[in-house]
């Protein structure tokens, strides 16, 4: 066996492998912020959403999934759960019936307030320097962006 033998061999180890670590960092961060977001009564995705309409109410399905990196076809369960929980309301466009956009209703607004603590207790947990975890964010999106063309 040559020397290119036990490369190929190391580049199929587990250890070595970005996108294993990458889903194992994302399983791990789900997993952390499971506690904050069962005191809110609401999964991973369904806070994602809201951190999307905390910035800006009365988008469209479309824009959701696409700042999501989902398809359509994901998220419409997702914002139907959404609201039967009564954290958003769906309403069509007037000017074309065709789309649907998404508001907060109440209870989706004063969510935001008990949310607030939760980026910061994040932090605290992990340990984390914000130039640092700012630093790999922007690693990271830069490698979604070359995923993504």
């Amino acid at each position: 066996m040559d020397k290119t033998d036990n490369k190929e061999v190391d580049l199929l180890k587990l250890e070595n492998q970005l996108c294993f670590s990458i889903y194992a960092a994302s399983r791990l961060m789900t997993r952390m912020y499971q506690p904050y977001l069962d005191d809110l009564g609401i999964t991973y995705p369904q806070y994602l959403v809201l951190l999307i309409l905390w910035e800006k109410e009365g988008i469209g399905v479309n824009e959701i999934a696409c700042k999501l990196y989902l398809n359509t076809n994901t998220v419409t369960p997702l914002l139907k759960r959404m609201e039967q929980l009564d954290i958003i309301k769906r309403i069509k466009c007037c000017e074309d019936e065709r789309k649907v956009l998404i508001y907060l209703t109440d209870k989706g607004k004063s969510s935001k307030t008990k949310a607030q603590q939760i980026p910061i207790d994040m932090a605290t947990n992990l340990e984390c320097d914000m130039e640092k975890a700012m630093g790999l964010k922007k690693e990271l999106d830069n490698l979604i962006g070359r995923m993504l063309k």
